[in-house]
């Protein structure tokens, strides 16, 4: 891996996490509410009684009542320094309120990426590496089911049977390892079965390359083909693909942890835009982008360790 294809990939990196910022400040300042008076009323979003006094006092020492390009520079700066300013419903800092609710939300996207790949893997061979046709075809039928399954409806069917029914796992809460696995199954059910479809597709060109047929000529067995040098050669399209959600899974723990009743990352979003709390929501966009861009860009490094040819090929594009 060289320094100039490494200095890219976080280039990049740095601008979407400016984009994300910026991209959302605008729209956060052009919504139609009032933060002052979001604060002034409690944090909610109805009328404050405060006196044309007290809201230009709190617009100055916000610094509201500053052109629209000094106060983004302002906010920018505070920004870089991991300063998001105050929450108006509660007053706690952005920061704290999000790294205290963060934990709970990263076990329960660690353990869904984890459910994620090992599902996508078991449909891919499932899909690929027996020998009966049927099989085959039984198994590549069932990642385009389960893609097209709503995560809530997913969440709920769980809850009903695994729970209620079954009463094998607990269906809300956080307390313990176990009430991560319901929520965790429903956020990687959708996620597995796109990454096993991708990965299955991938697999079966593979096989039809003439490597493959040269490697069973000189004896290798067919699991090591398969398992050793068509999976490598097949893993980076799915690796994107995994990437690609994996930062797509902070978006959907807004719907598994209301359906489970979990504390975390999506409650504090759900109580953010239903309170109209614009630097809560602010924080919570960068943190969405800082997800995605840092899962995308480990995925960067890991290519070259996968395939020398990435850098090489998109060294020879850039030149």
């Amino acid at each position: 891996m060289t320094v100039r294809y490494l200095g890219r990939r976080l280039a990049q990196a740095f601008f979407v996490l400016w984009a994300a910022f910026t991209l959302g400040y605008g729209v956060l300042y052009l919504l139609p509410s009032d933060p002052v008076d979001i604060m002034l009323s409690g944090g909610t979003s109805g009328q404050s009684q405060a006196t044309p006094e007290q809201i230009a006092a709190l617009k100055a020492e916000l610094g509201l009542d500053q052109p629209l390009p000094v106060q983004y520079a302002r906010a920018l700066w505070s920004a870089l320094h991991g300063d998001f300013g105050h929450s108006v419903q509660t007053g706690a800092s952005v920061t704290h309120s999000i790294l205290e609710a963060l934990p709970e939300t990263l076990k329960l996207t660690g353990l869904a990426f984890s459910f994620s790949l090992a599902f996508g893997l078991l449909l891919a061979f499932g899909g690929t590496y027996p020998r009966w046709p049927l099989v085959r075809q039984a198994v590549l039928a069932i990642p385009p089911v389960a893609v097209s399954l709503p995560t809530f409806w997913v969440g709920l069917v769980l809850v009903q049977v695994v729970s209620f029914q079954w009463r094998l796992l607990p269906a809300i809460g956080n307390e313990g390892f176990e009430s991560l696995i319901l929520p965790a199954l429903t956020l990687a059910i959708p996620i597995g079965a796109l990454v096993g479809q991708v990965l299955a597709r991938s697999i079966l060109t593979a096989l039809e390359e003439p490597y493959v047929e040269t490697a069973l000529a000189k004896g290798a067995g067919r699991a090591r083909v398969h398992f050793r040098h068509v999976l490598r050669n097949a893993s980076i399209p799915a690796m994107t693909v995994a990437a690609a959600w994996a930062g797509q899974l902070l978006a959907g723990s807004v719907v598994v942890e209301t359906v489970y009743s979990r504390s975390g990352i999506g409650r504090l979003v759900v109580d953010a835009v239903g309170n109209q709390d614009i630097p809560l929501v602010q924080g919570l966009v960068v943190l969405s982008a800082l997800a995605f861009v840092t899962v995308n860009l480990l995925v960067d490094v890991l290519y070259p360790l996968v395939d020398p040819r990435v850098t090489t090929s998109r060294q020879g594009l850039a030149a």
